[in-house]
């Protein structure tokens, strides 16, 4: 890795472990990120493309700033999605288990004796939603100035998810209540691939919009579009035409013949939808005898059958297409998704 300001800038045990991981070099993001968050004591605004290493570019410096302050043991990282968190948690695990520091799932499948361990420790990384986020304060109204007291960094991933919507509202309040709780300010680090405008992100991040602006260049990446219409006969009798496919049948035909053999996404704009289409697209392989490659997930499927759709995306050793709502749509590290 040729050495660089920001690498050096790193906790010797992160610079190892980026090394031991084949890093040919930091990103750009990386290297505008870094010195900000660990050089200043200000909130951090990081736009950034998708896939272009911005999870890495909050937490390499965070962590470092973490290890460097023994007084210091707590970083809250927030996600709009379950499966974010999943997500996130299997990279951070990794990194972390080098550094002997904790890193804690929260969300609602997350098991209580699991809740009880971070309860006693109250350090290393929790991974939660703005909902879980409010039920502890809820339930531990008196104990959050003990829960909190140690944290380094709020870092708030998906932030566009949050601008403008209820949840960004509540978002917003349980952050001002903790810091008033705390009777200090928390440095927030945002994170977002998507951002028309940095000032309105930074006023939402903190009401004085003061923040560091990391807007990191895109890779120029192209994007190819097309669009594809299926006709639904209008119905002059009771019996439908069986001369004419139904258009549902004629999408699911047209979506098995391009996505088979490659990861993608398909978004059918409602969960009802999801089901219907991985039942037909299933249906159709299983009659021409191919193996199953598309996976339903949505937020009110099982845990067991997001986690299997998730796990599937990240294989190497076979395609999966997920059909999907936005529970899978914002930041999960999937490999290489060859359409949408």
């Amino acid at each position: 890795m040729p050495v660089s300001q920001a690498f050096m800038s790193l906790d010797p045990r992160i610079q190892h472990y980026l090394w031991s991981e084949g890093w040919g070099a930091l990103r750009e993001v990386q290297e505008l990120s870094i010195p900000a968050i660990l050089e200043e004591n200000e909130d951090v605004l990081i736009a950034a493309s998708t896939a272009s290493g911005k999870t890495e570019a909050a937490f390499l410096p965070a962590l470092t700033r973490m290890l460097r302050k023994p007084d210091e043991g707590l970083i809250v990282y927030v996600s709009p999605l379950k499966a974010l968190i999943n997500d996130q948690f299997g990279r951070l695990e990794r990194l972390c288990e080098n550094l002997e520091i904790p890193v804690w799932r929260w969300h609602g499948d997350v098991t209580a004796t699991h809740k009880r361990k971070f309860y006693d420790r109250r350090s290393g990384v929790l991974l939660i939603t703005p909902e879980s986020l409010e039920a502890m304060l809820c339930n531990r109204g008196t104990s959050v100035a003990a829960l909190f007291e140690r944290t380094t960094f709020f870092i708030i991933d998906e932030l566009h998810a949050f601008i403008g919507t209820e949840r960004g509202k509540q978002l917003q309040s349980l952050l001002h209540r903790i810091e008033i709780v705390l009777g200090r300010r928390v440095p927030r680090i945002a994170l977002s691939a998507t951002l028309g405008d940095m000032s309105l992100a930074a006023r939402f991040l903190r009401s004085d919009g003061i923040v560091a602006a990391i807007n990191a260049p895109s890779d120029g990446g192209e994007l190819q579009i097309l669009i594809k219409g299926f006709d639904e006969p209008a119905a002059e009798t009771d019996k439908p035409d069986p001369n004419h496919e139904q258009a549902p049948l004629a999408v699911a035909k047209y979506l098995v013949k391009v996505l088979r053999g490659s990861n993608n996404l398909v978004f059918p704009n409602s969960r009802a939808e999801v089901e219907r289409y991985t039942h037909i697209l299933n249906s159709m392989c299983e009659r021409s005898r191919l193996p199953k490659e598309f996976w339903p997930h949505h937020g009110n499927l099982s845990k067991e059958i997001r986690e299997e759709t998730e796990d599937a995306l990240k294989r190497r050793d076979r395609p999966a297409t997920a059909i999907c709502t936005s529970s899978l749509g914002l930041g999960i590290d999937m490999g290489a998704v060859k359409r949408v």
